[in-house]
């Protein structure tokens, strides 16, 4: 990825349309996460426009008065970006930046550009990369120009030649050597994983800047770098957790946020593969936040379309030491059964979260003894590959093995033995 260094600090004006006709809370609601997306991104947000109750304008998103208006604000202002809060189409894009004649981005665009300043890891950066050139292939002359000299900051941190003339042949050929990469990722990532087959594995997952870093360093005793910003965390770290000289391992993911772009979703398949390989899901919610049931809808819509949505998951509750309000702990406590309602920052209530985990390890392994033929030593091997072998004894005819092992591959192994009987 080439990042092109900021010269100074963006000014910028945003730009929703209430197309859905939904309340004036729920739509100041998303300006203001808007606005932080640009803080993230290190602009000054200094105006922002609604339009109310129009359907989209297939040319210019807004209506053509809107349009207007917004251009003579920017010229009048001298205000250098607009930041759409839903994504545009080419026409559109090229349609308003030739009638306002200022750099537009959309809210993907705003996300890819957060997620290429935090990438730091080989893998994150060549997912951000990937998602870069398949959200800016159908966009291409808007977005190579912005990648010219003429042109800096938020939305032109991307990949490839910083040419106008580079063509779509180039970027289809990078997207598949990039995806090739992340091929390779998540082979090895899948060869890790058989080594965790018996720790019982949790994934932390949440909406973005909910707490989930810093309940990972508590649990953990790791430093894990943890920001109230978002998307402070886009690599997932495991780190192993005992609990009565049981060892879990426990992930910390990338967060979560409304109209997260798919391209993005598509490229972190193989750090999202934490969540879909685990056996239980801690949901991280920021209690504090006004509309946190809006975030949990978000959240829970983005594990279905992962295909985790049946796994056990816990709701924990974050941020308990910035609510007062006894009527709205009483609500969640009442709602939301075997909640846990906690304080990460200050270590409230994290104690009671342990306690549960005890019982659900407890109750997610099995320790038995089997019969075996010495001669069948194929099924040996699969047991060994599914469990933990605590004991194996001999005598004339047959192996007595006695294993650990979490509940659902005990299932796998009596399978293995029906089948051979």
């Amino acid at each position: 990825m080439i990042e092109i260094p900021k010269i100074e600090k963006e000014s910028a004006v945003i730009v929703s349309l209430n197309k859905d006709r939904i309340s004036k809370e729920i739509v100041n609601e998303h300006i203001t996460e808007l606005k932080e997306l640009a803080s993230t991104a290190g602009a000054e947000v200094l105006h922002n426009i609604i339009q109310n109750n129009r359907p989209i304008n297939n040319a210019t998103y807004i209506g053509k008065g809107k349009v207007e208006e917004l251009r003579l604000l920017v010229e009048d202002e001298n205000i250098n970006l607009i930041i759409f809060d839903d994504d545009l189409s080419p026409v559109q894009l090229r349609n308003l930046e030739k009638i306002i004649n200022r750099k537009i981005i959309d809210r993907s665009g705003l996300i890819l550009d957060i997620f290429a300043t935090r990438a730091k890891t080989k893998e994150a950066k060549t997912q951000v990369e990937l998602a870069q050139l398949q959200y800016m292939l159908p966009r291409l002359t808007r977005a190579w120009t912005h990648l010219s000299k003429q042109y800096g900051g938020i939305g032109t941190k991307g990949p490839g030649e910083t040419q106008i003339e580079t063509d779509r042949r180039i970027i289809r050929n990078r997207i598949s050597l990039l995806k090739e990469k992340l091929t390779k990722i998540e082979k090895q990532r899948n060869t890790q994983s058989q080594g965790r087959k018996n720790f019982l594995r949790i994934a932390l997952v949440g909406y973005t800047n909910a707490g989930k870093s810093t309940l990972f360093n508590l649990l953990t005793k790791s430093d894990v770098f943890a920001e109230d910003k978002l998307f402070a965390t886009l690599d997932s770290t495991t780190r192993q957790l005992t609990i009565k000289n049981e060892t879990v391992l426990l992930s910390d993911t990338v967060g979560f946020i409304r109209k997260l772009p798919p391209n993005l979703i598509a490229s972190f398949k193989s750090t999202l593969s934490e969540v879909k390989d685990a056996d239980i899901i801690f949901h991280v919610i920021d209690f504090s936040h006004p509309y946190y049931e809006d975030h949990i809808k978000v959240v829970e819509k983005t594990l279905r379309d992962l295909g985790c949505d049946k796994k056990l998951q816990i709701k924990i509750f974050n941020k308990i030491d910035a609510v007062t309000d006894l009527q709205k702990i009483d609500y969640v406590r009442n709602t939301y059964k075997n909640c846990f309602i906690i304080s990460a920052q200050r270590g409230i209530n994290v104690s009671s979260l342990i306690e549960n985990l005890e019982k659900i390890i407890n109750d997610s392994f099995i320790e038995e003894t089997i019969q075996l033929p010495i001669k069948n030593a194929k099924t040996a091997a699969q047991i060994h590959n599914l469990a933990e072998v605590i004991s194996t004894k001999y005598d004339d005819n047959f192996v007595h093995i006695t294993y650990r092992s979490k509940k659902e591959n005990s299932e796998k192994i009596k399978k293995i033995l029906y089948e051979k009987e």
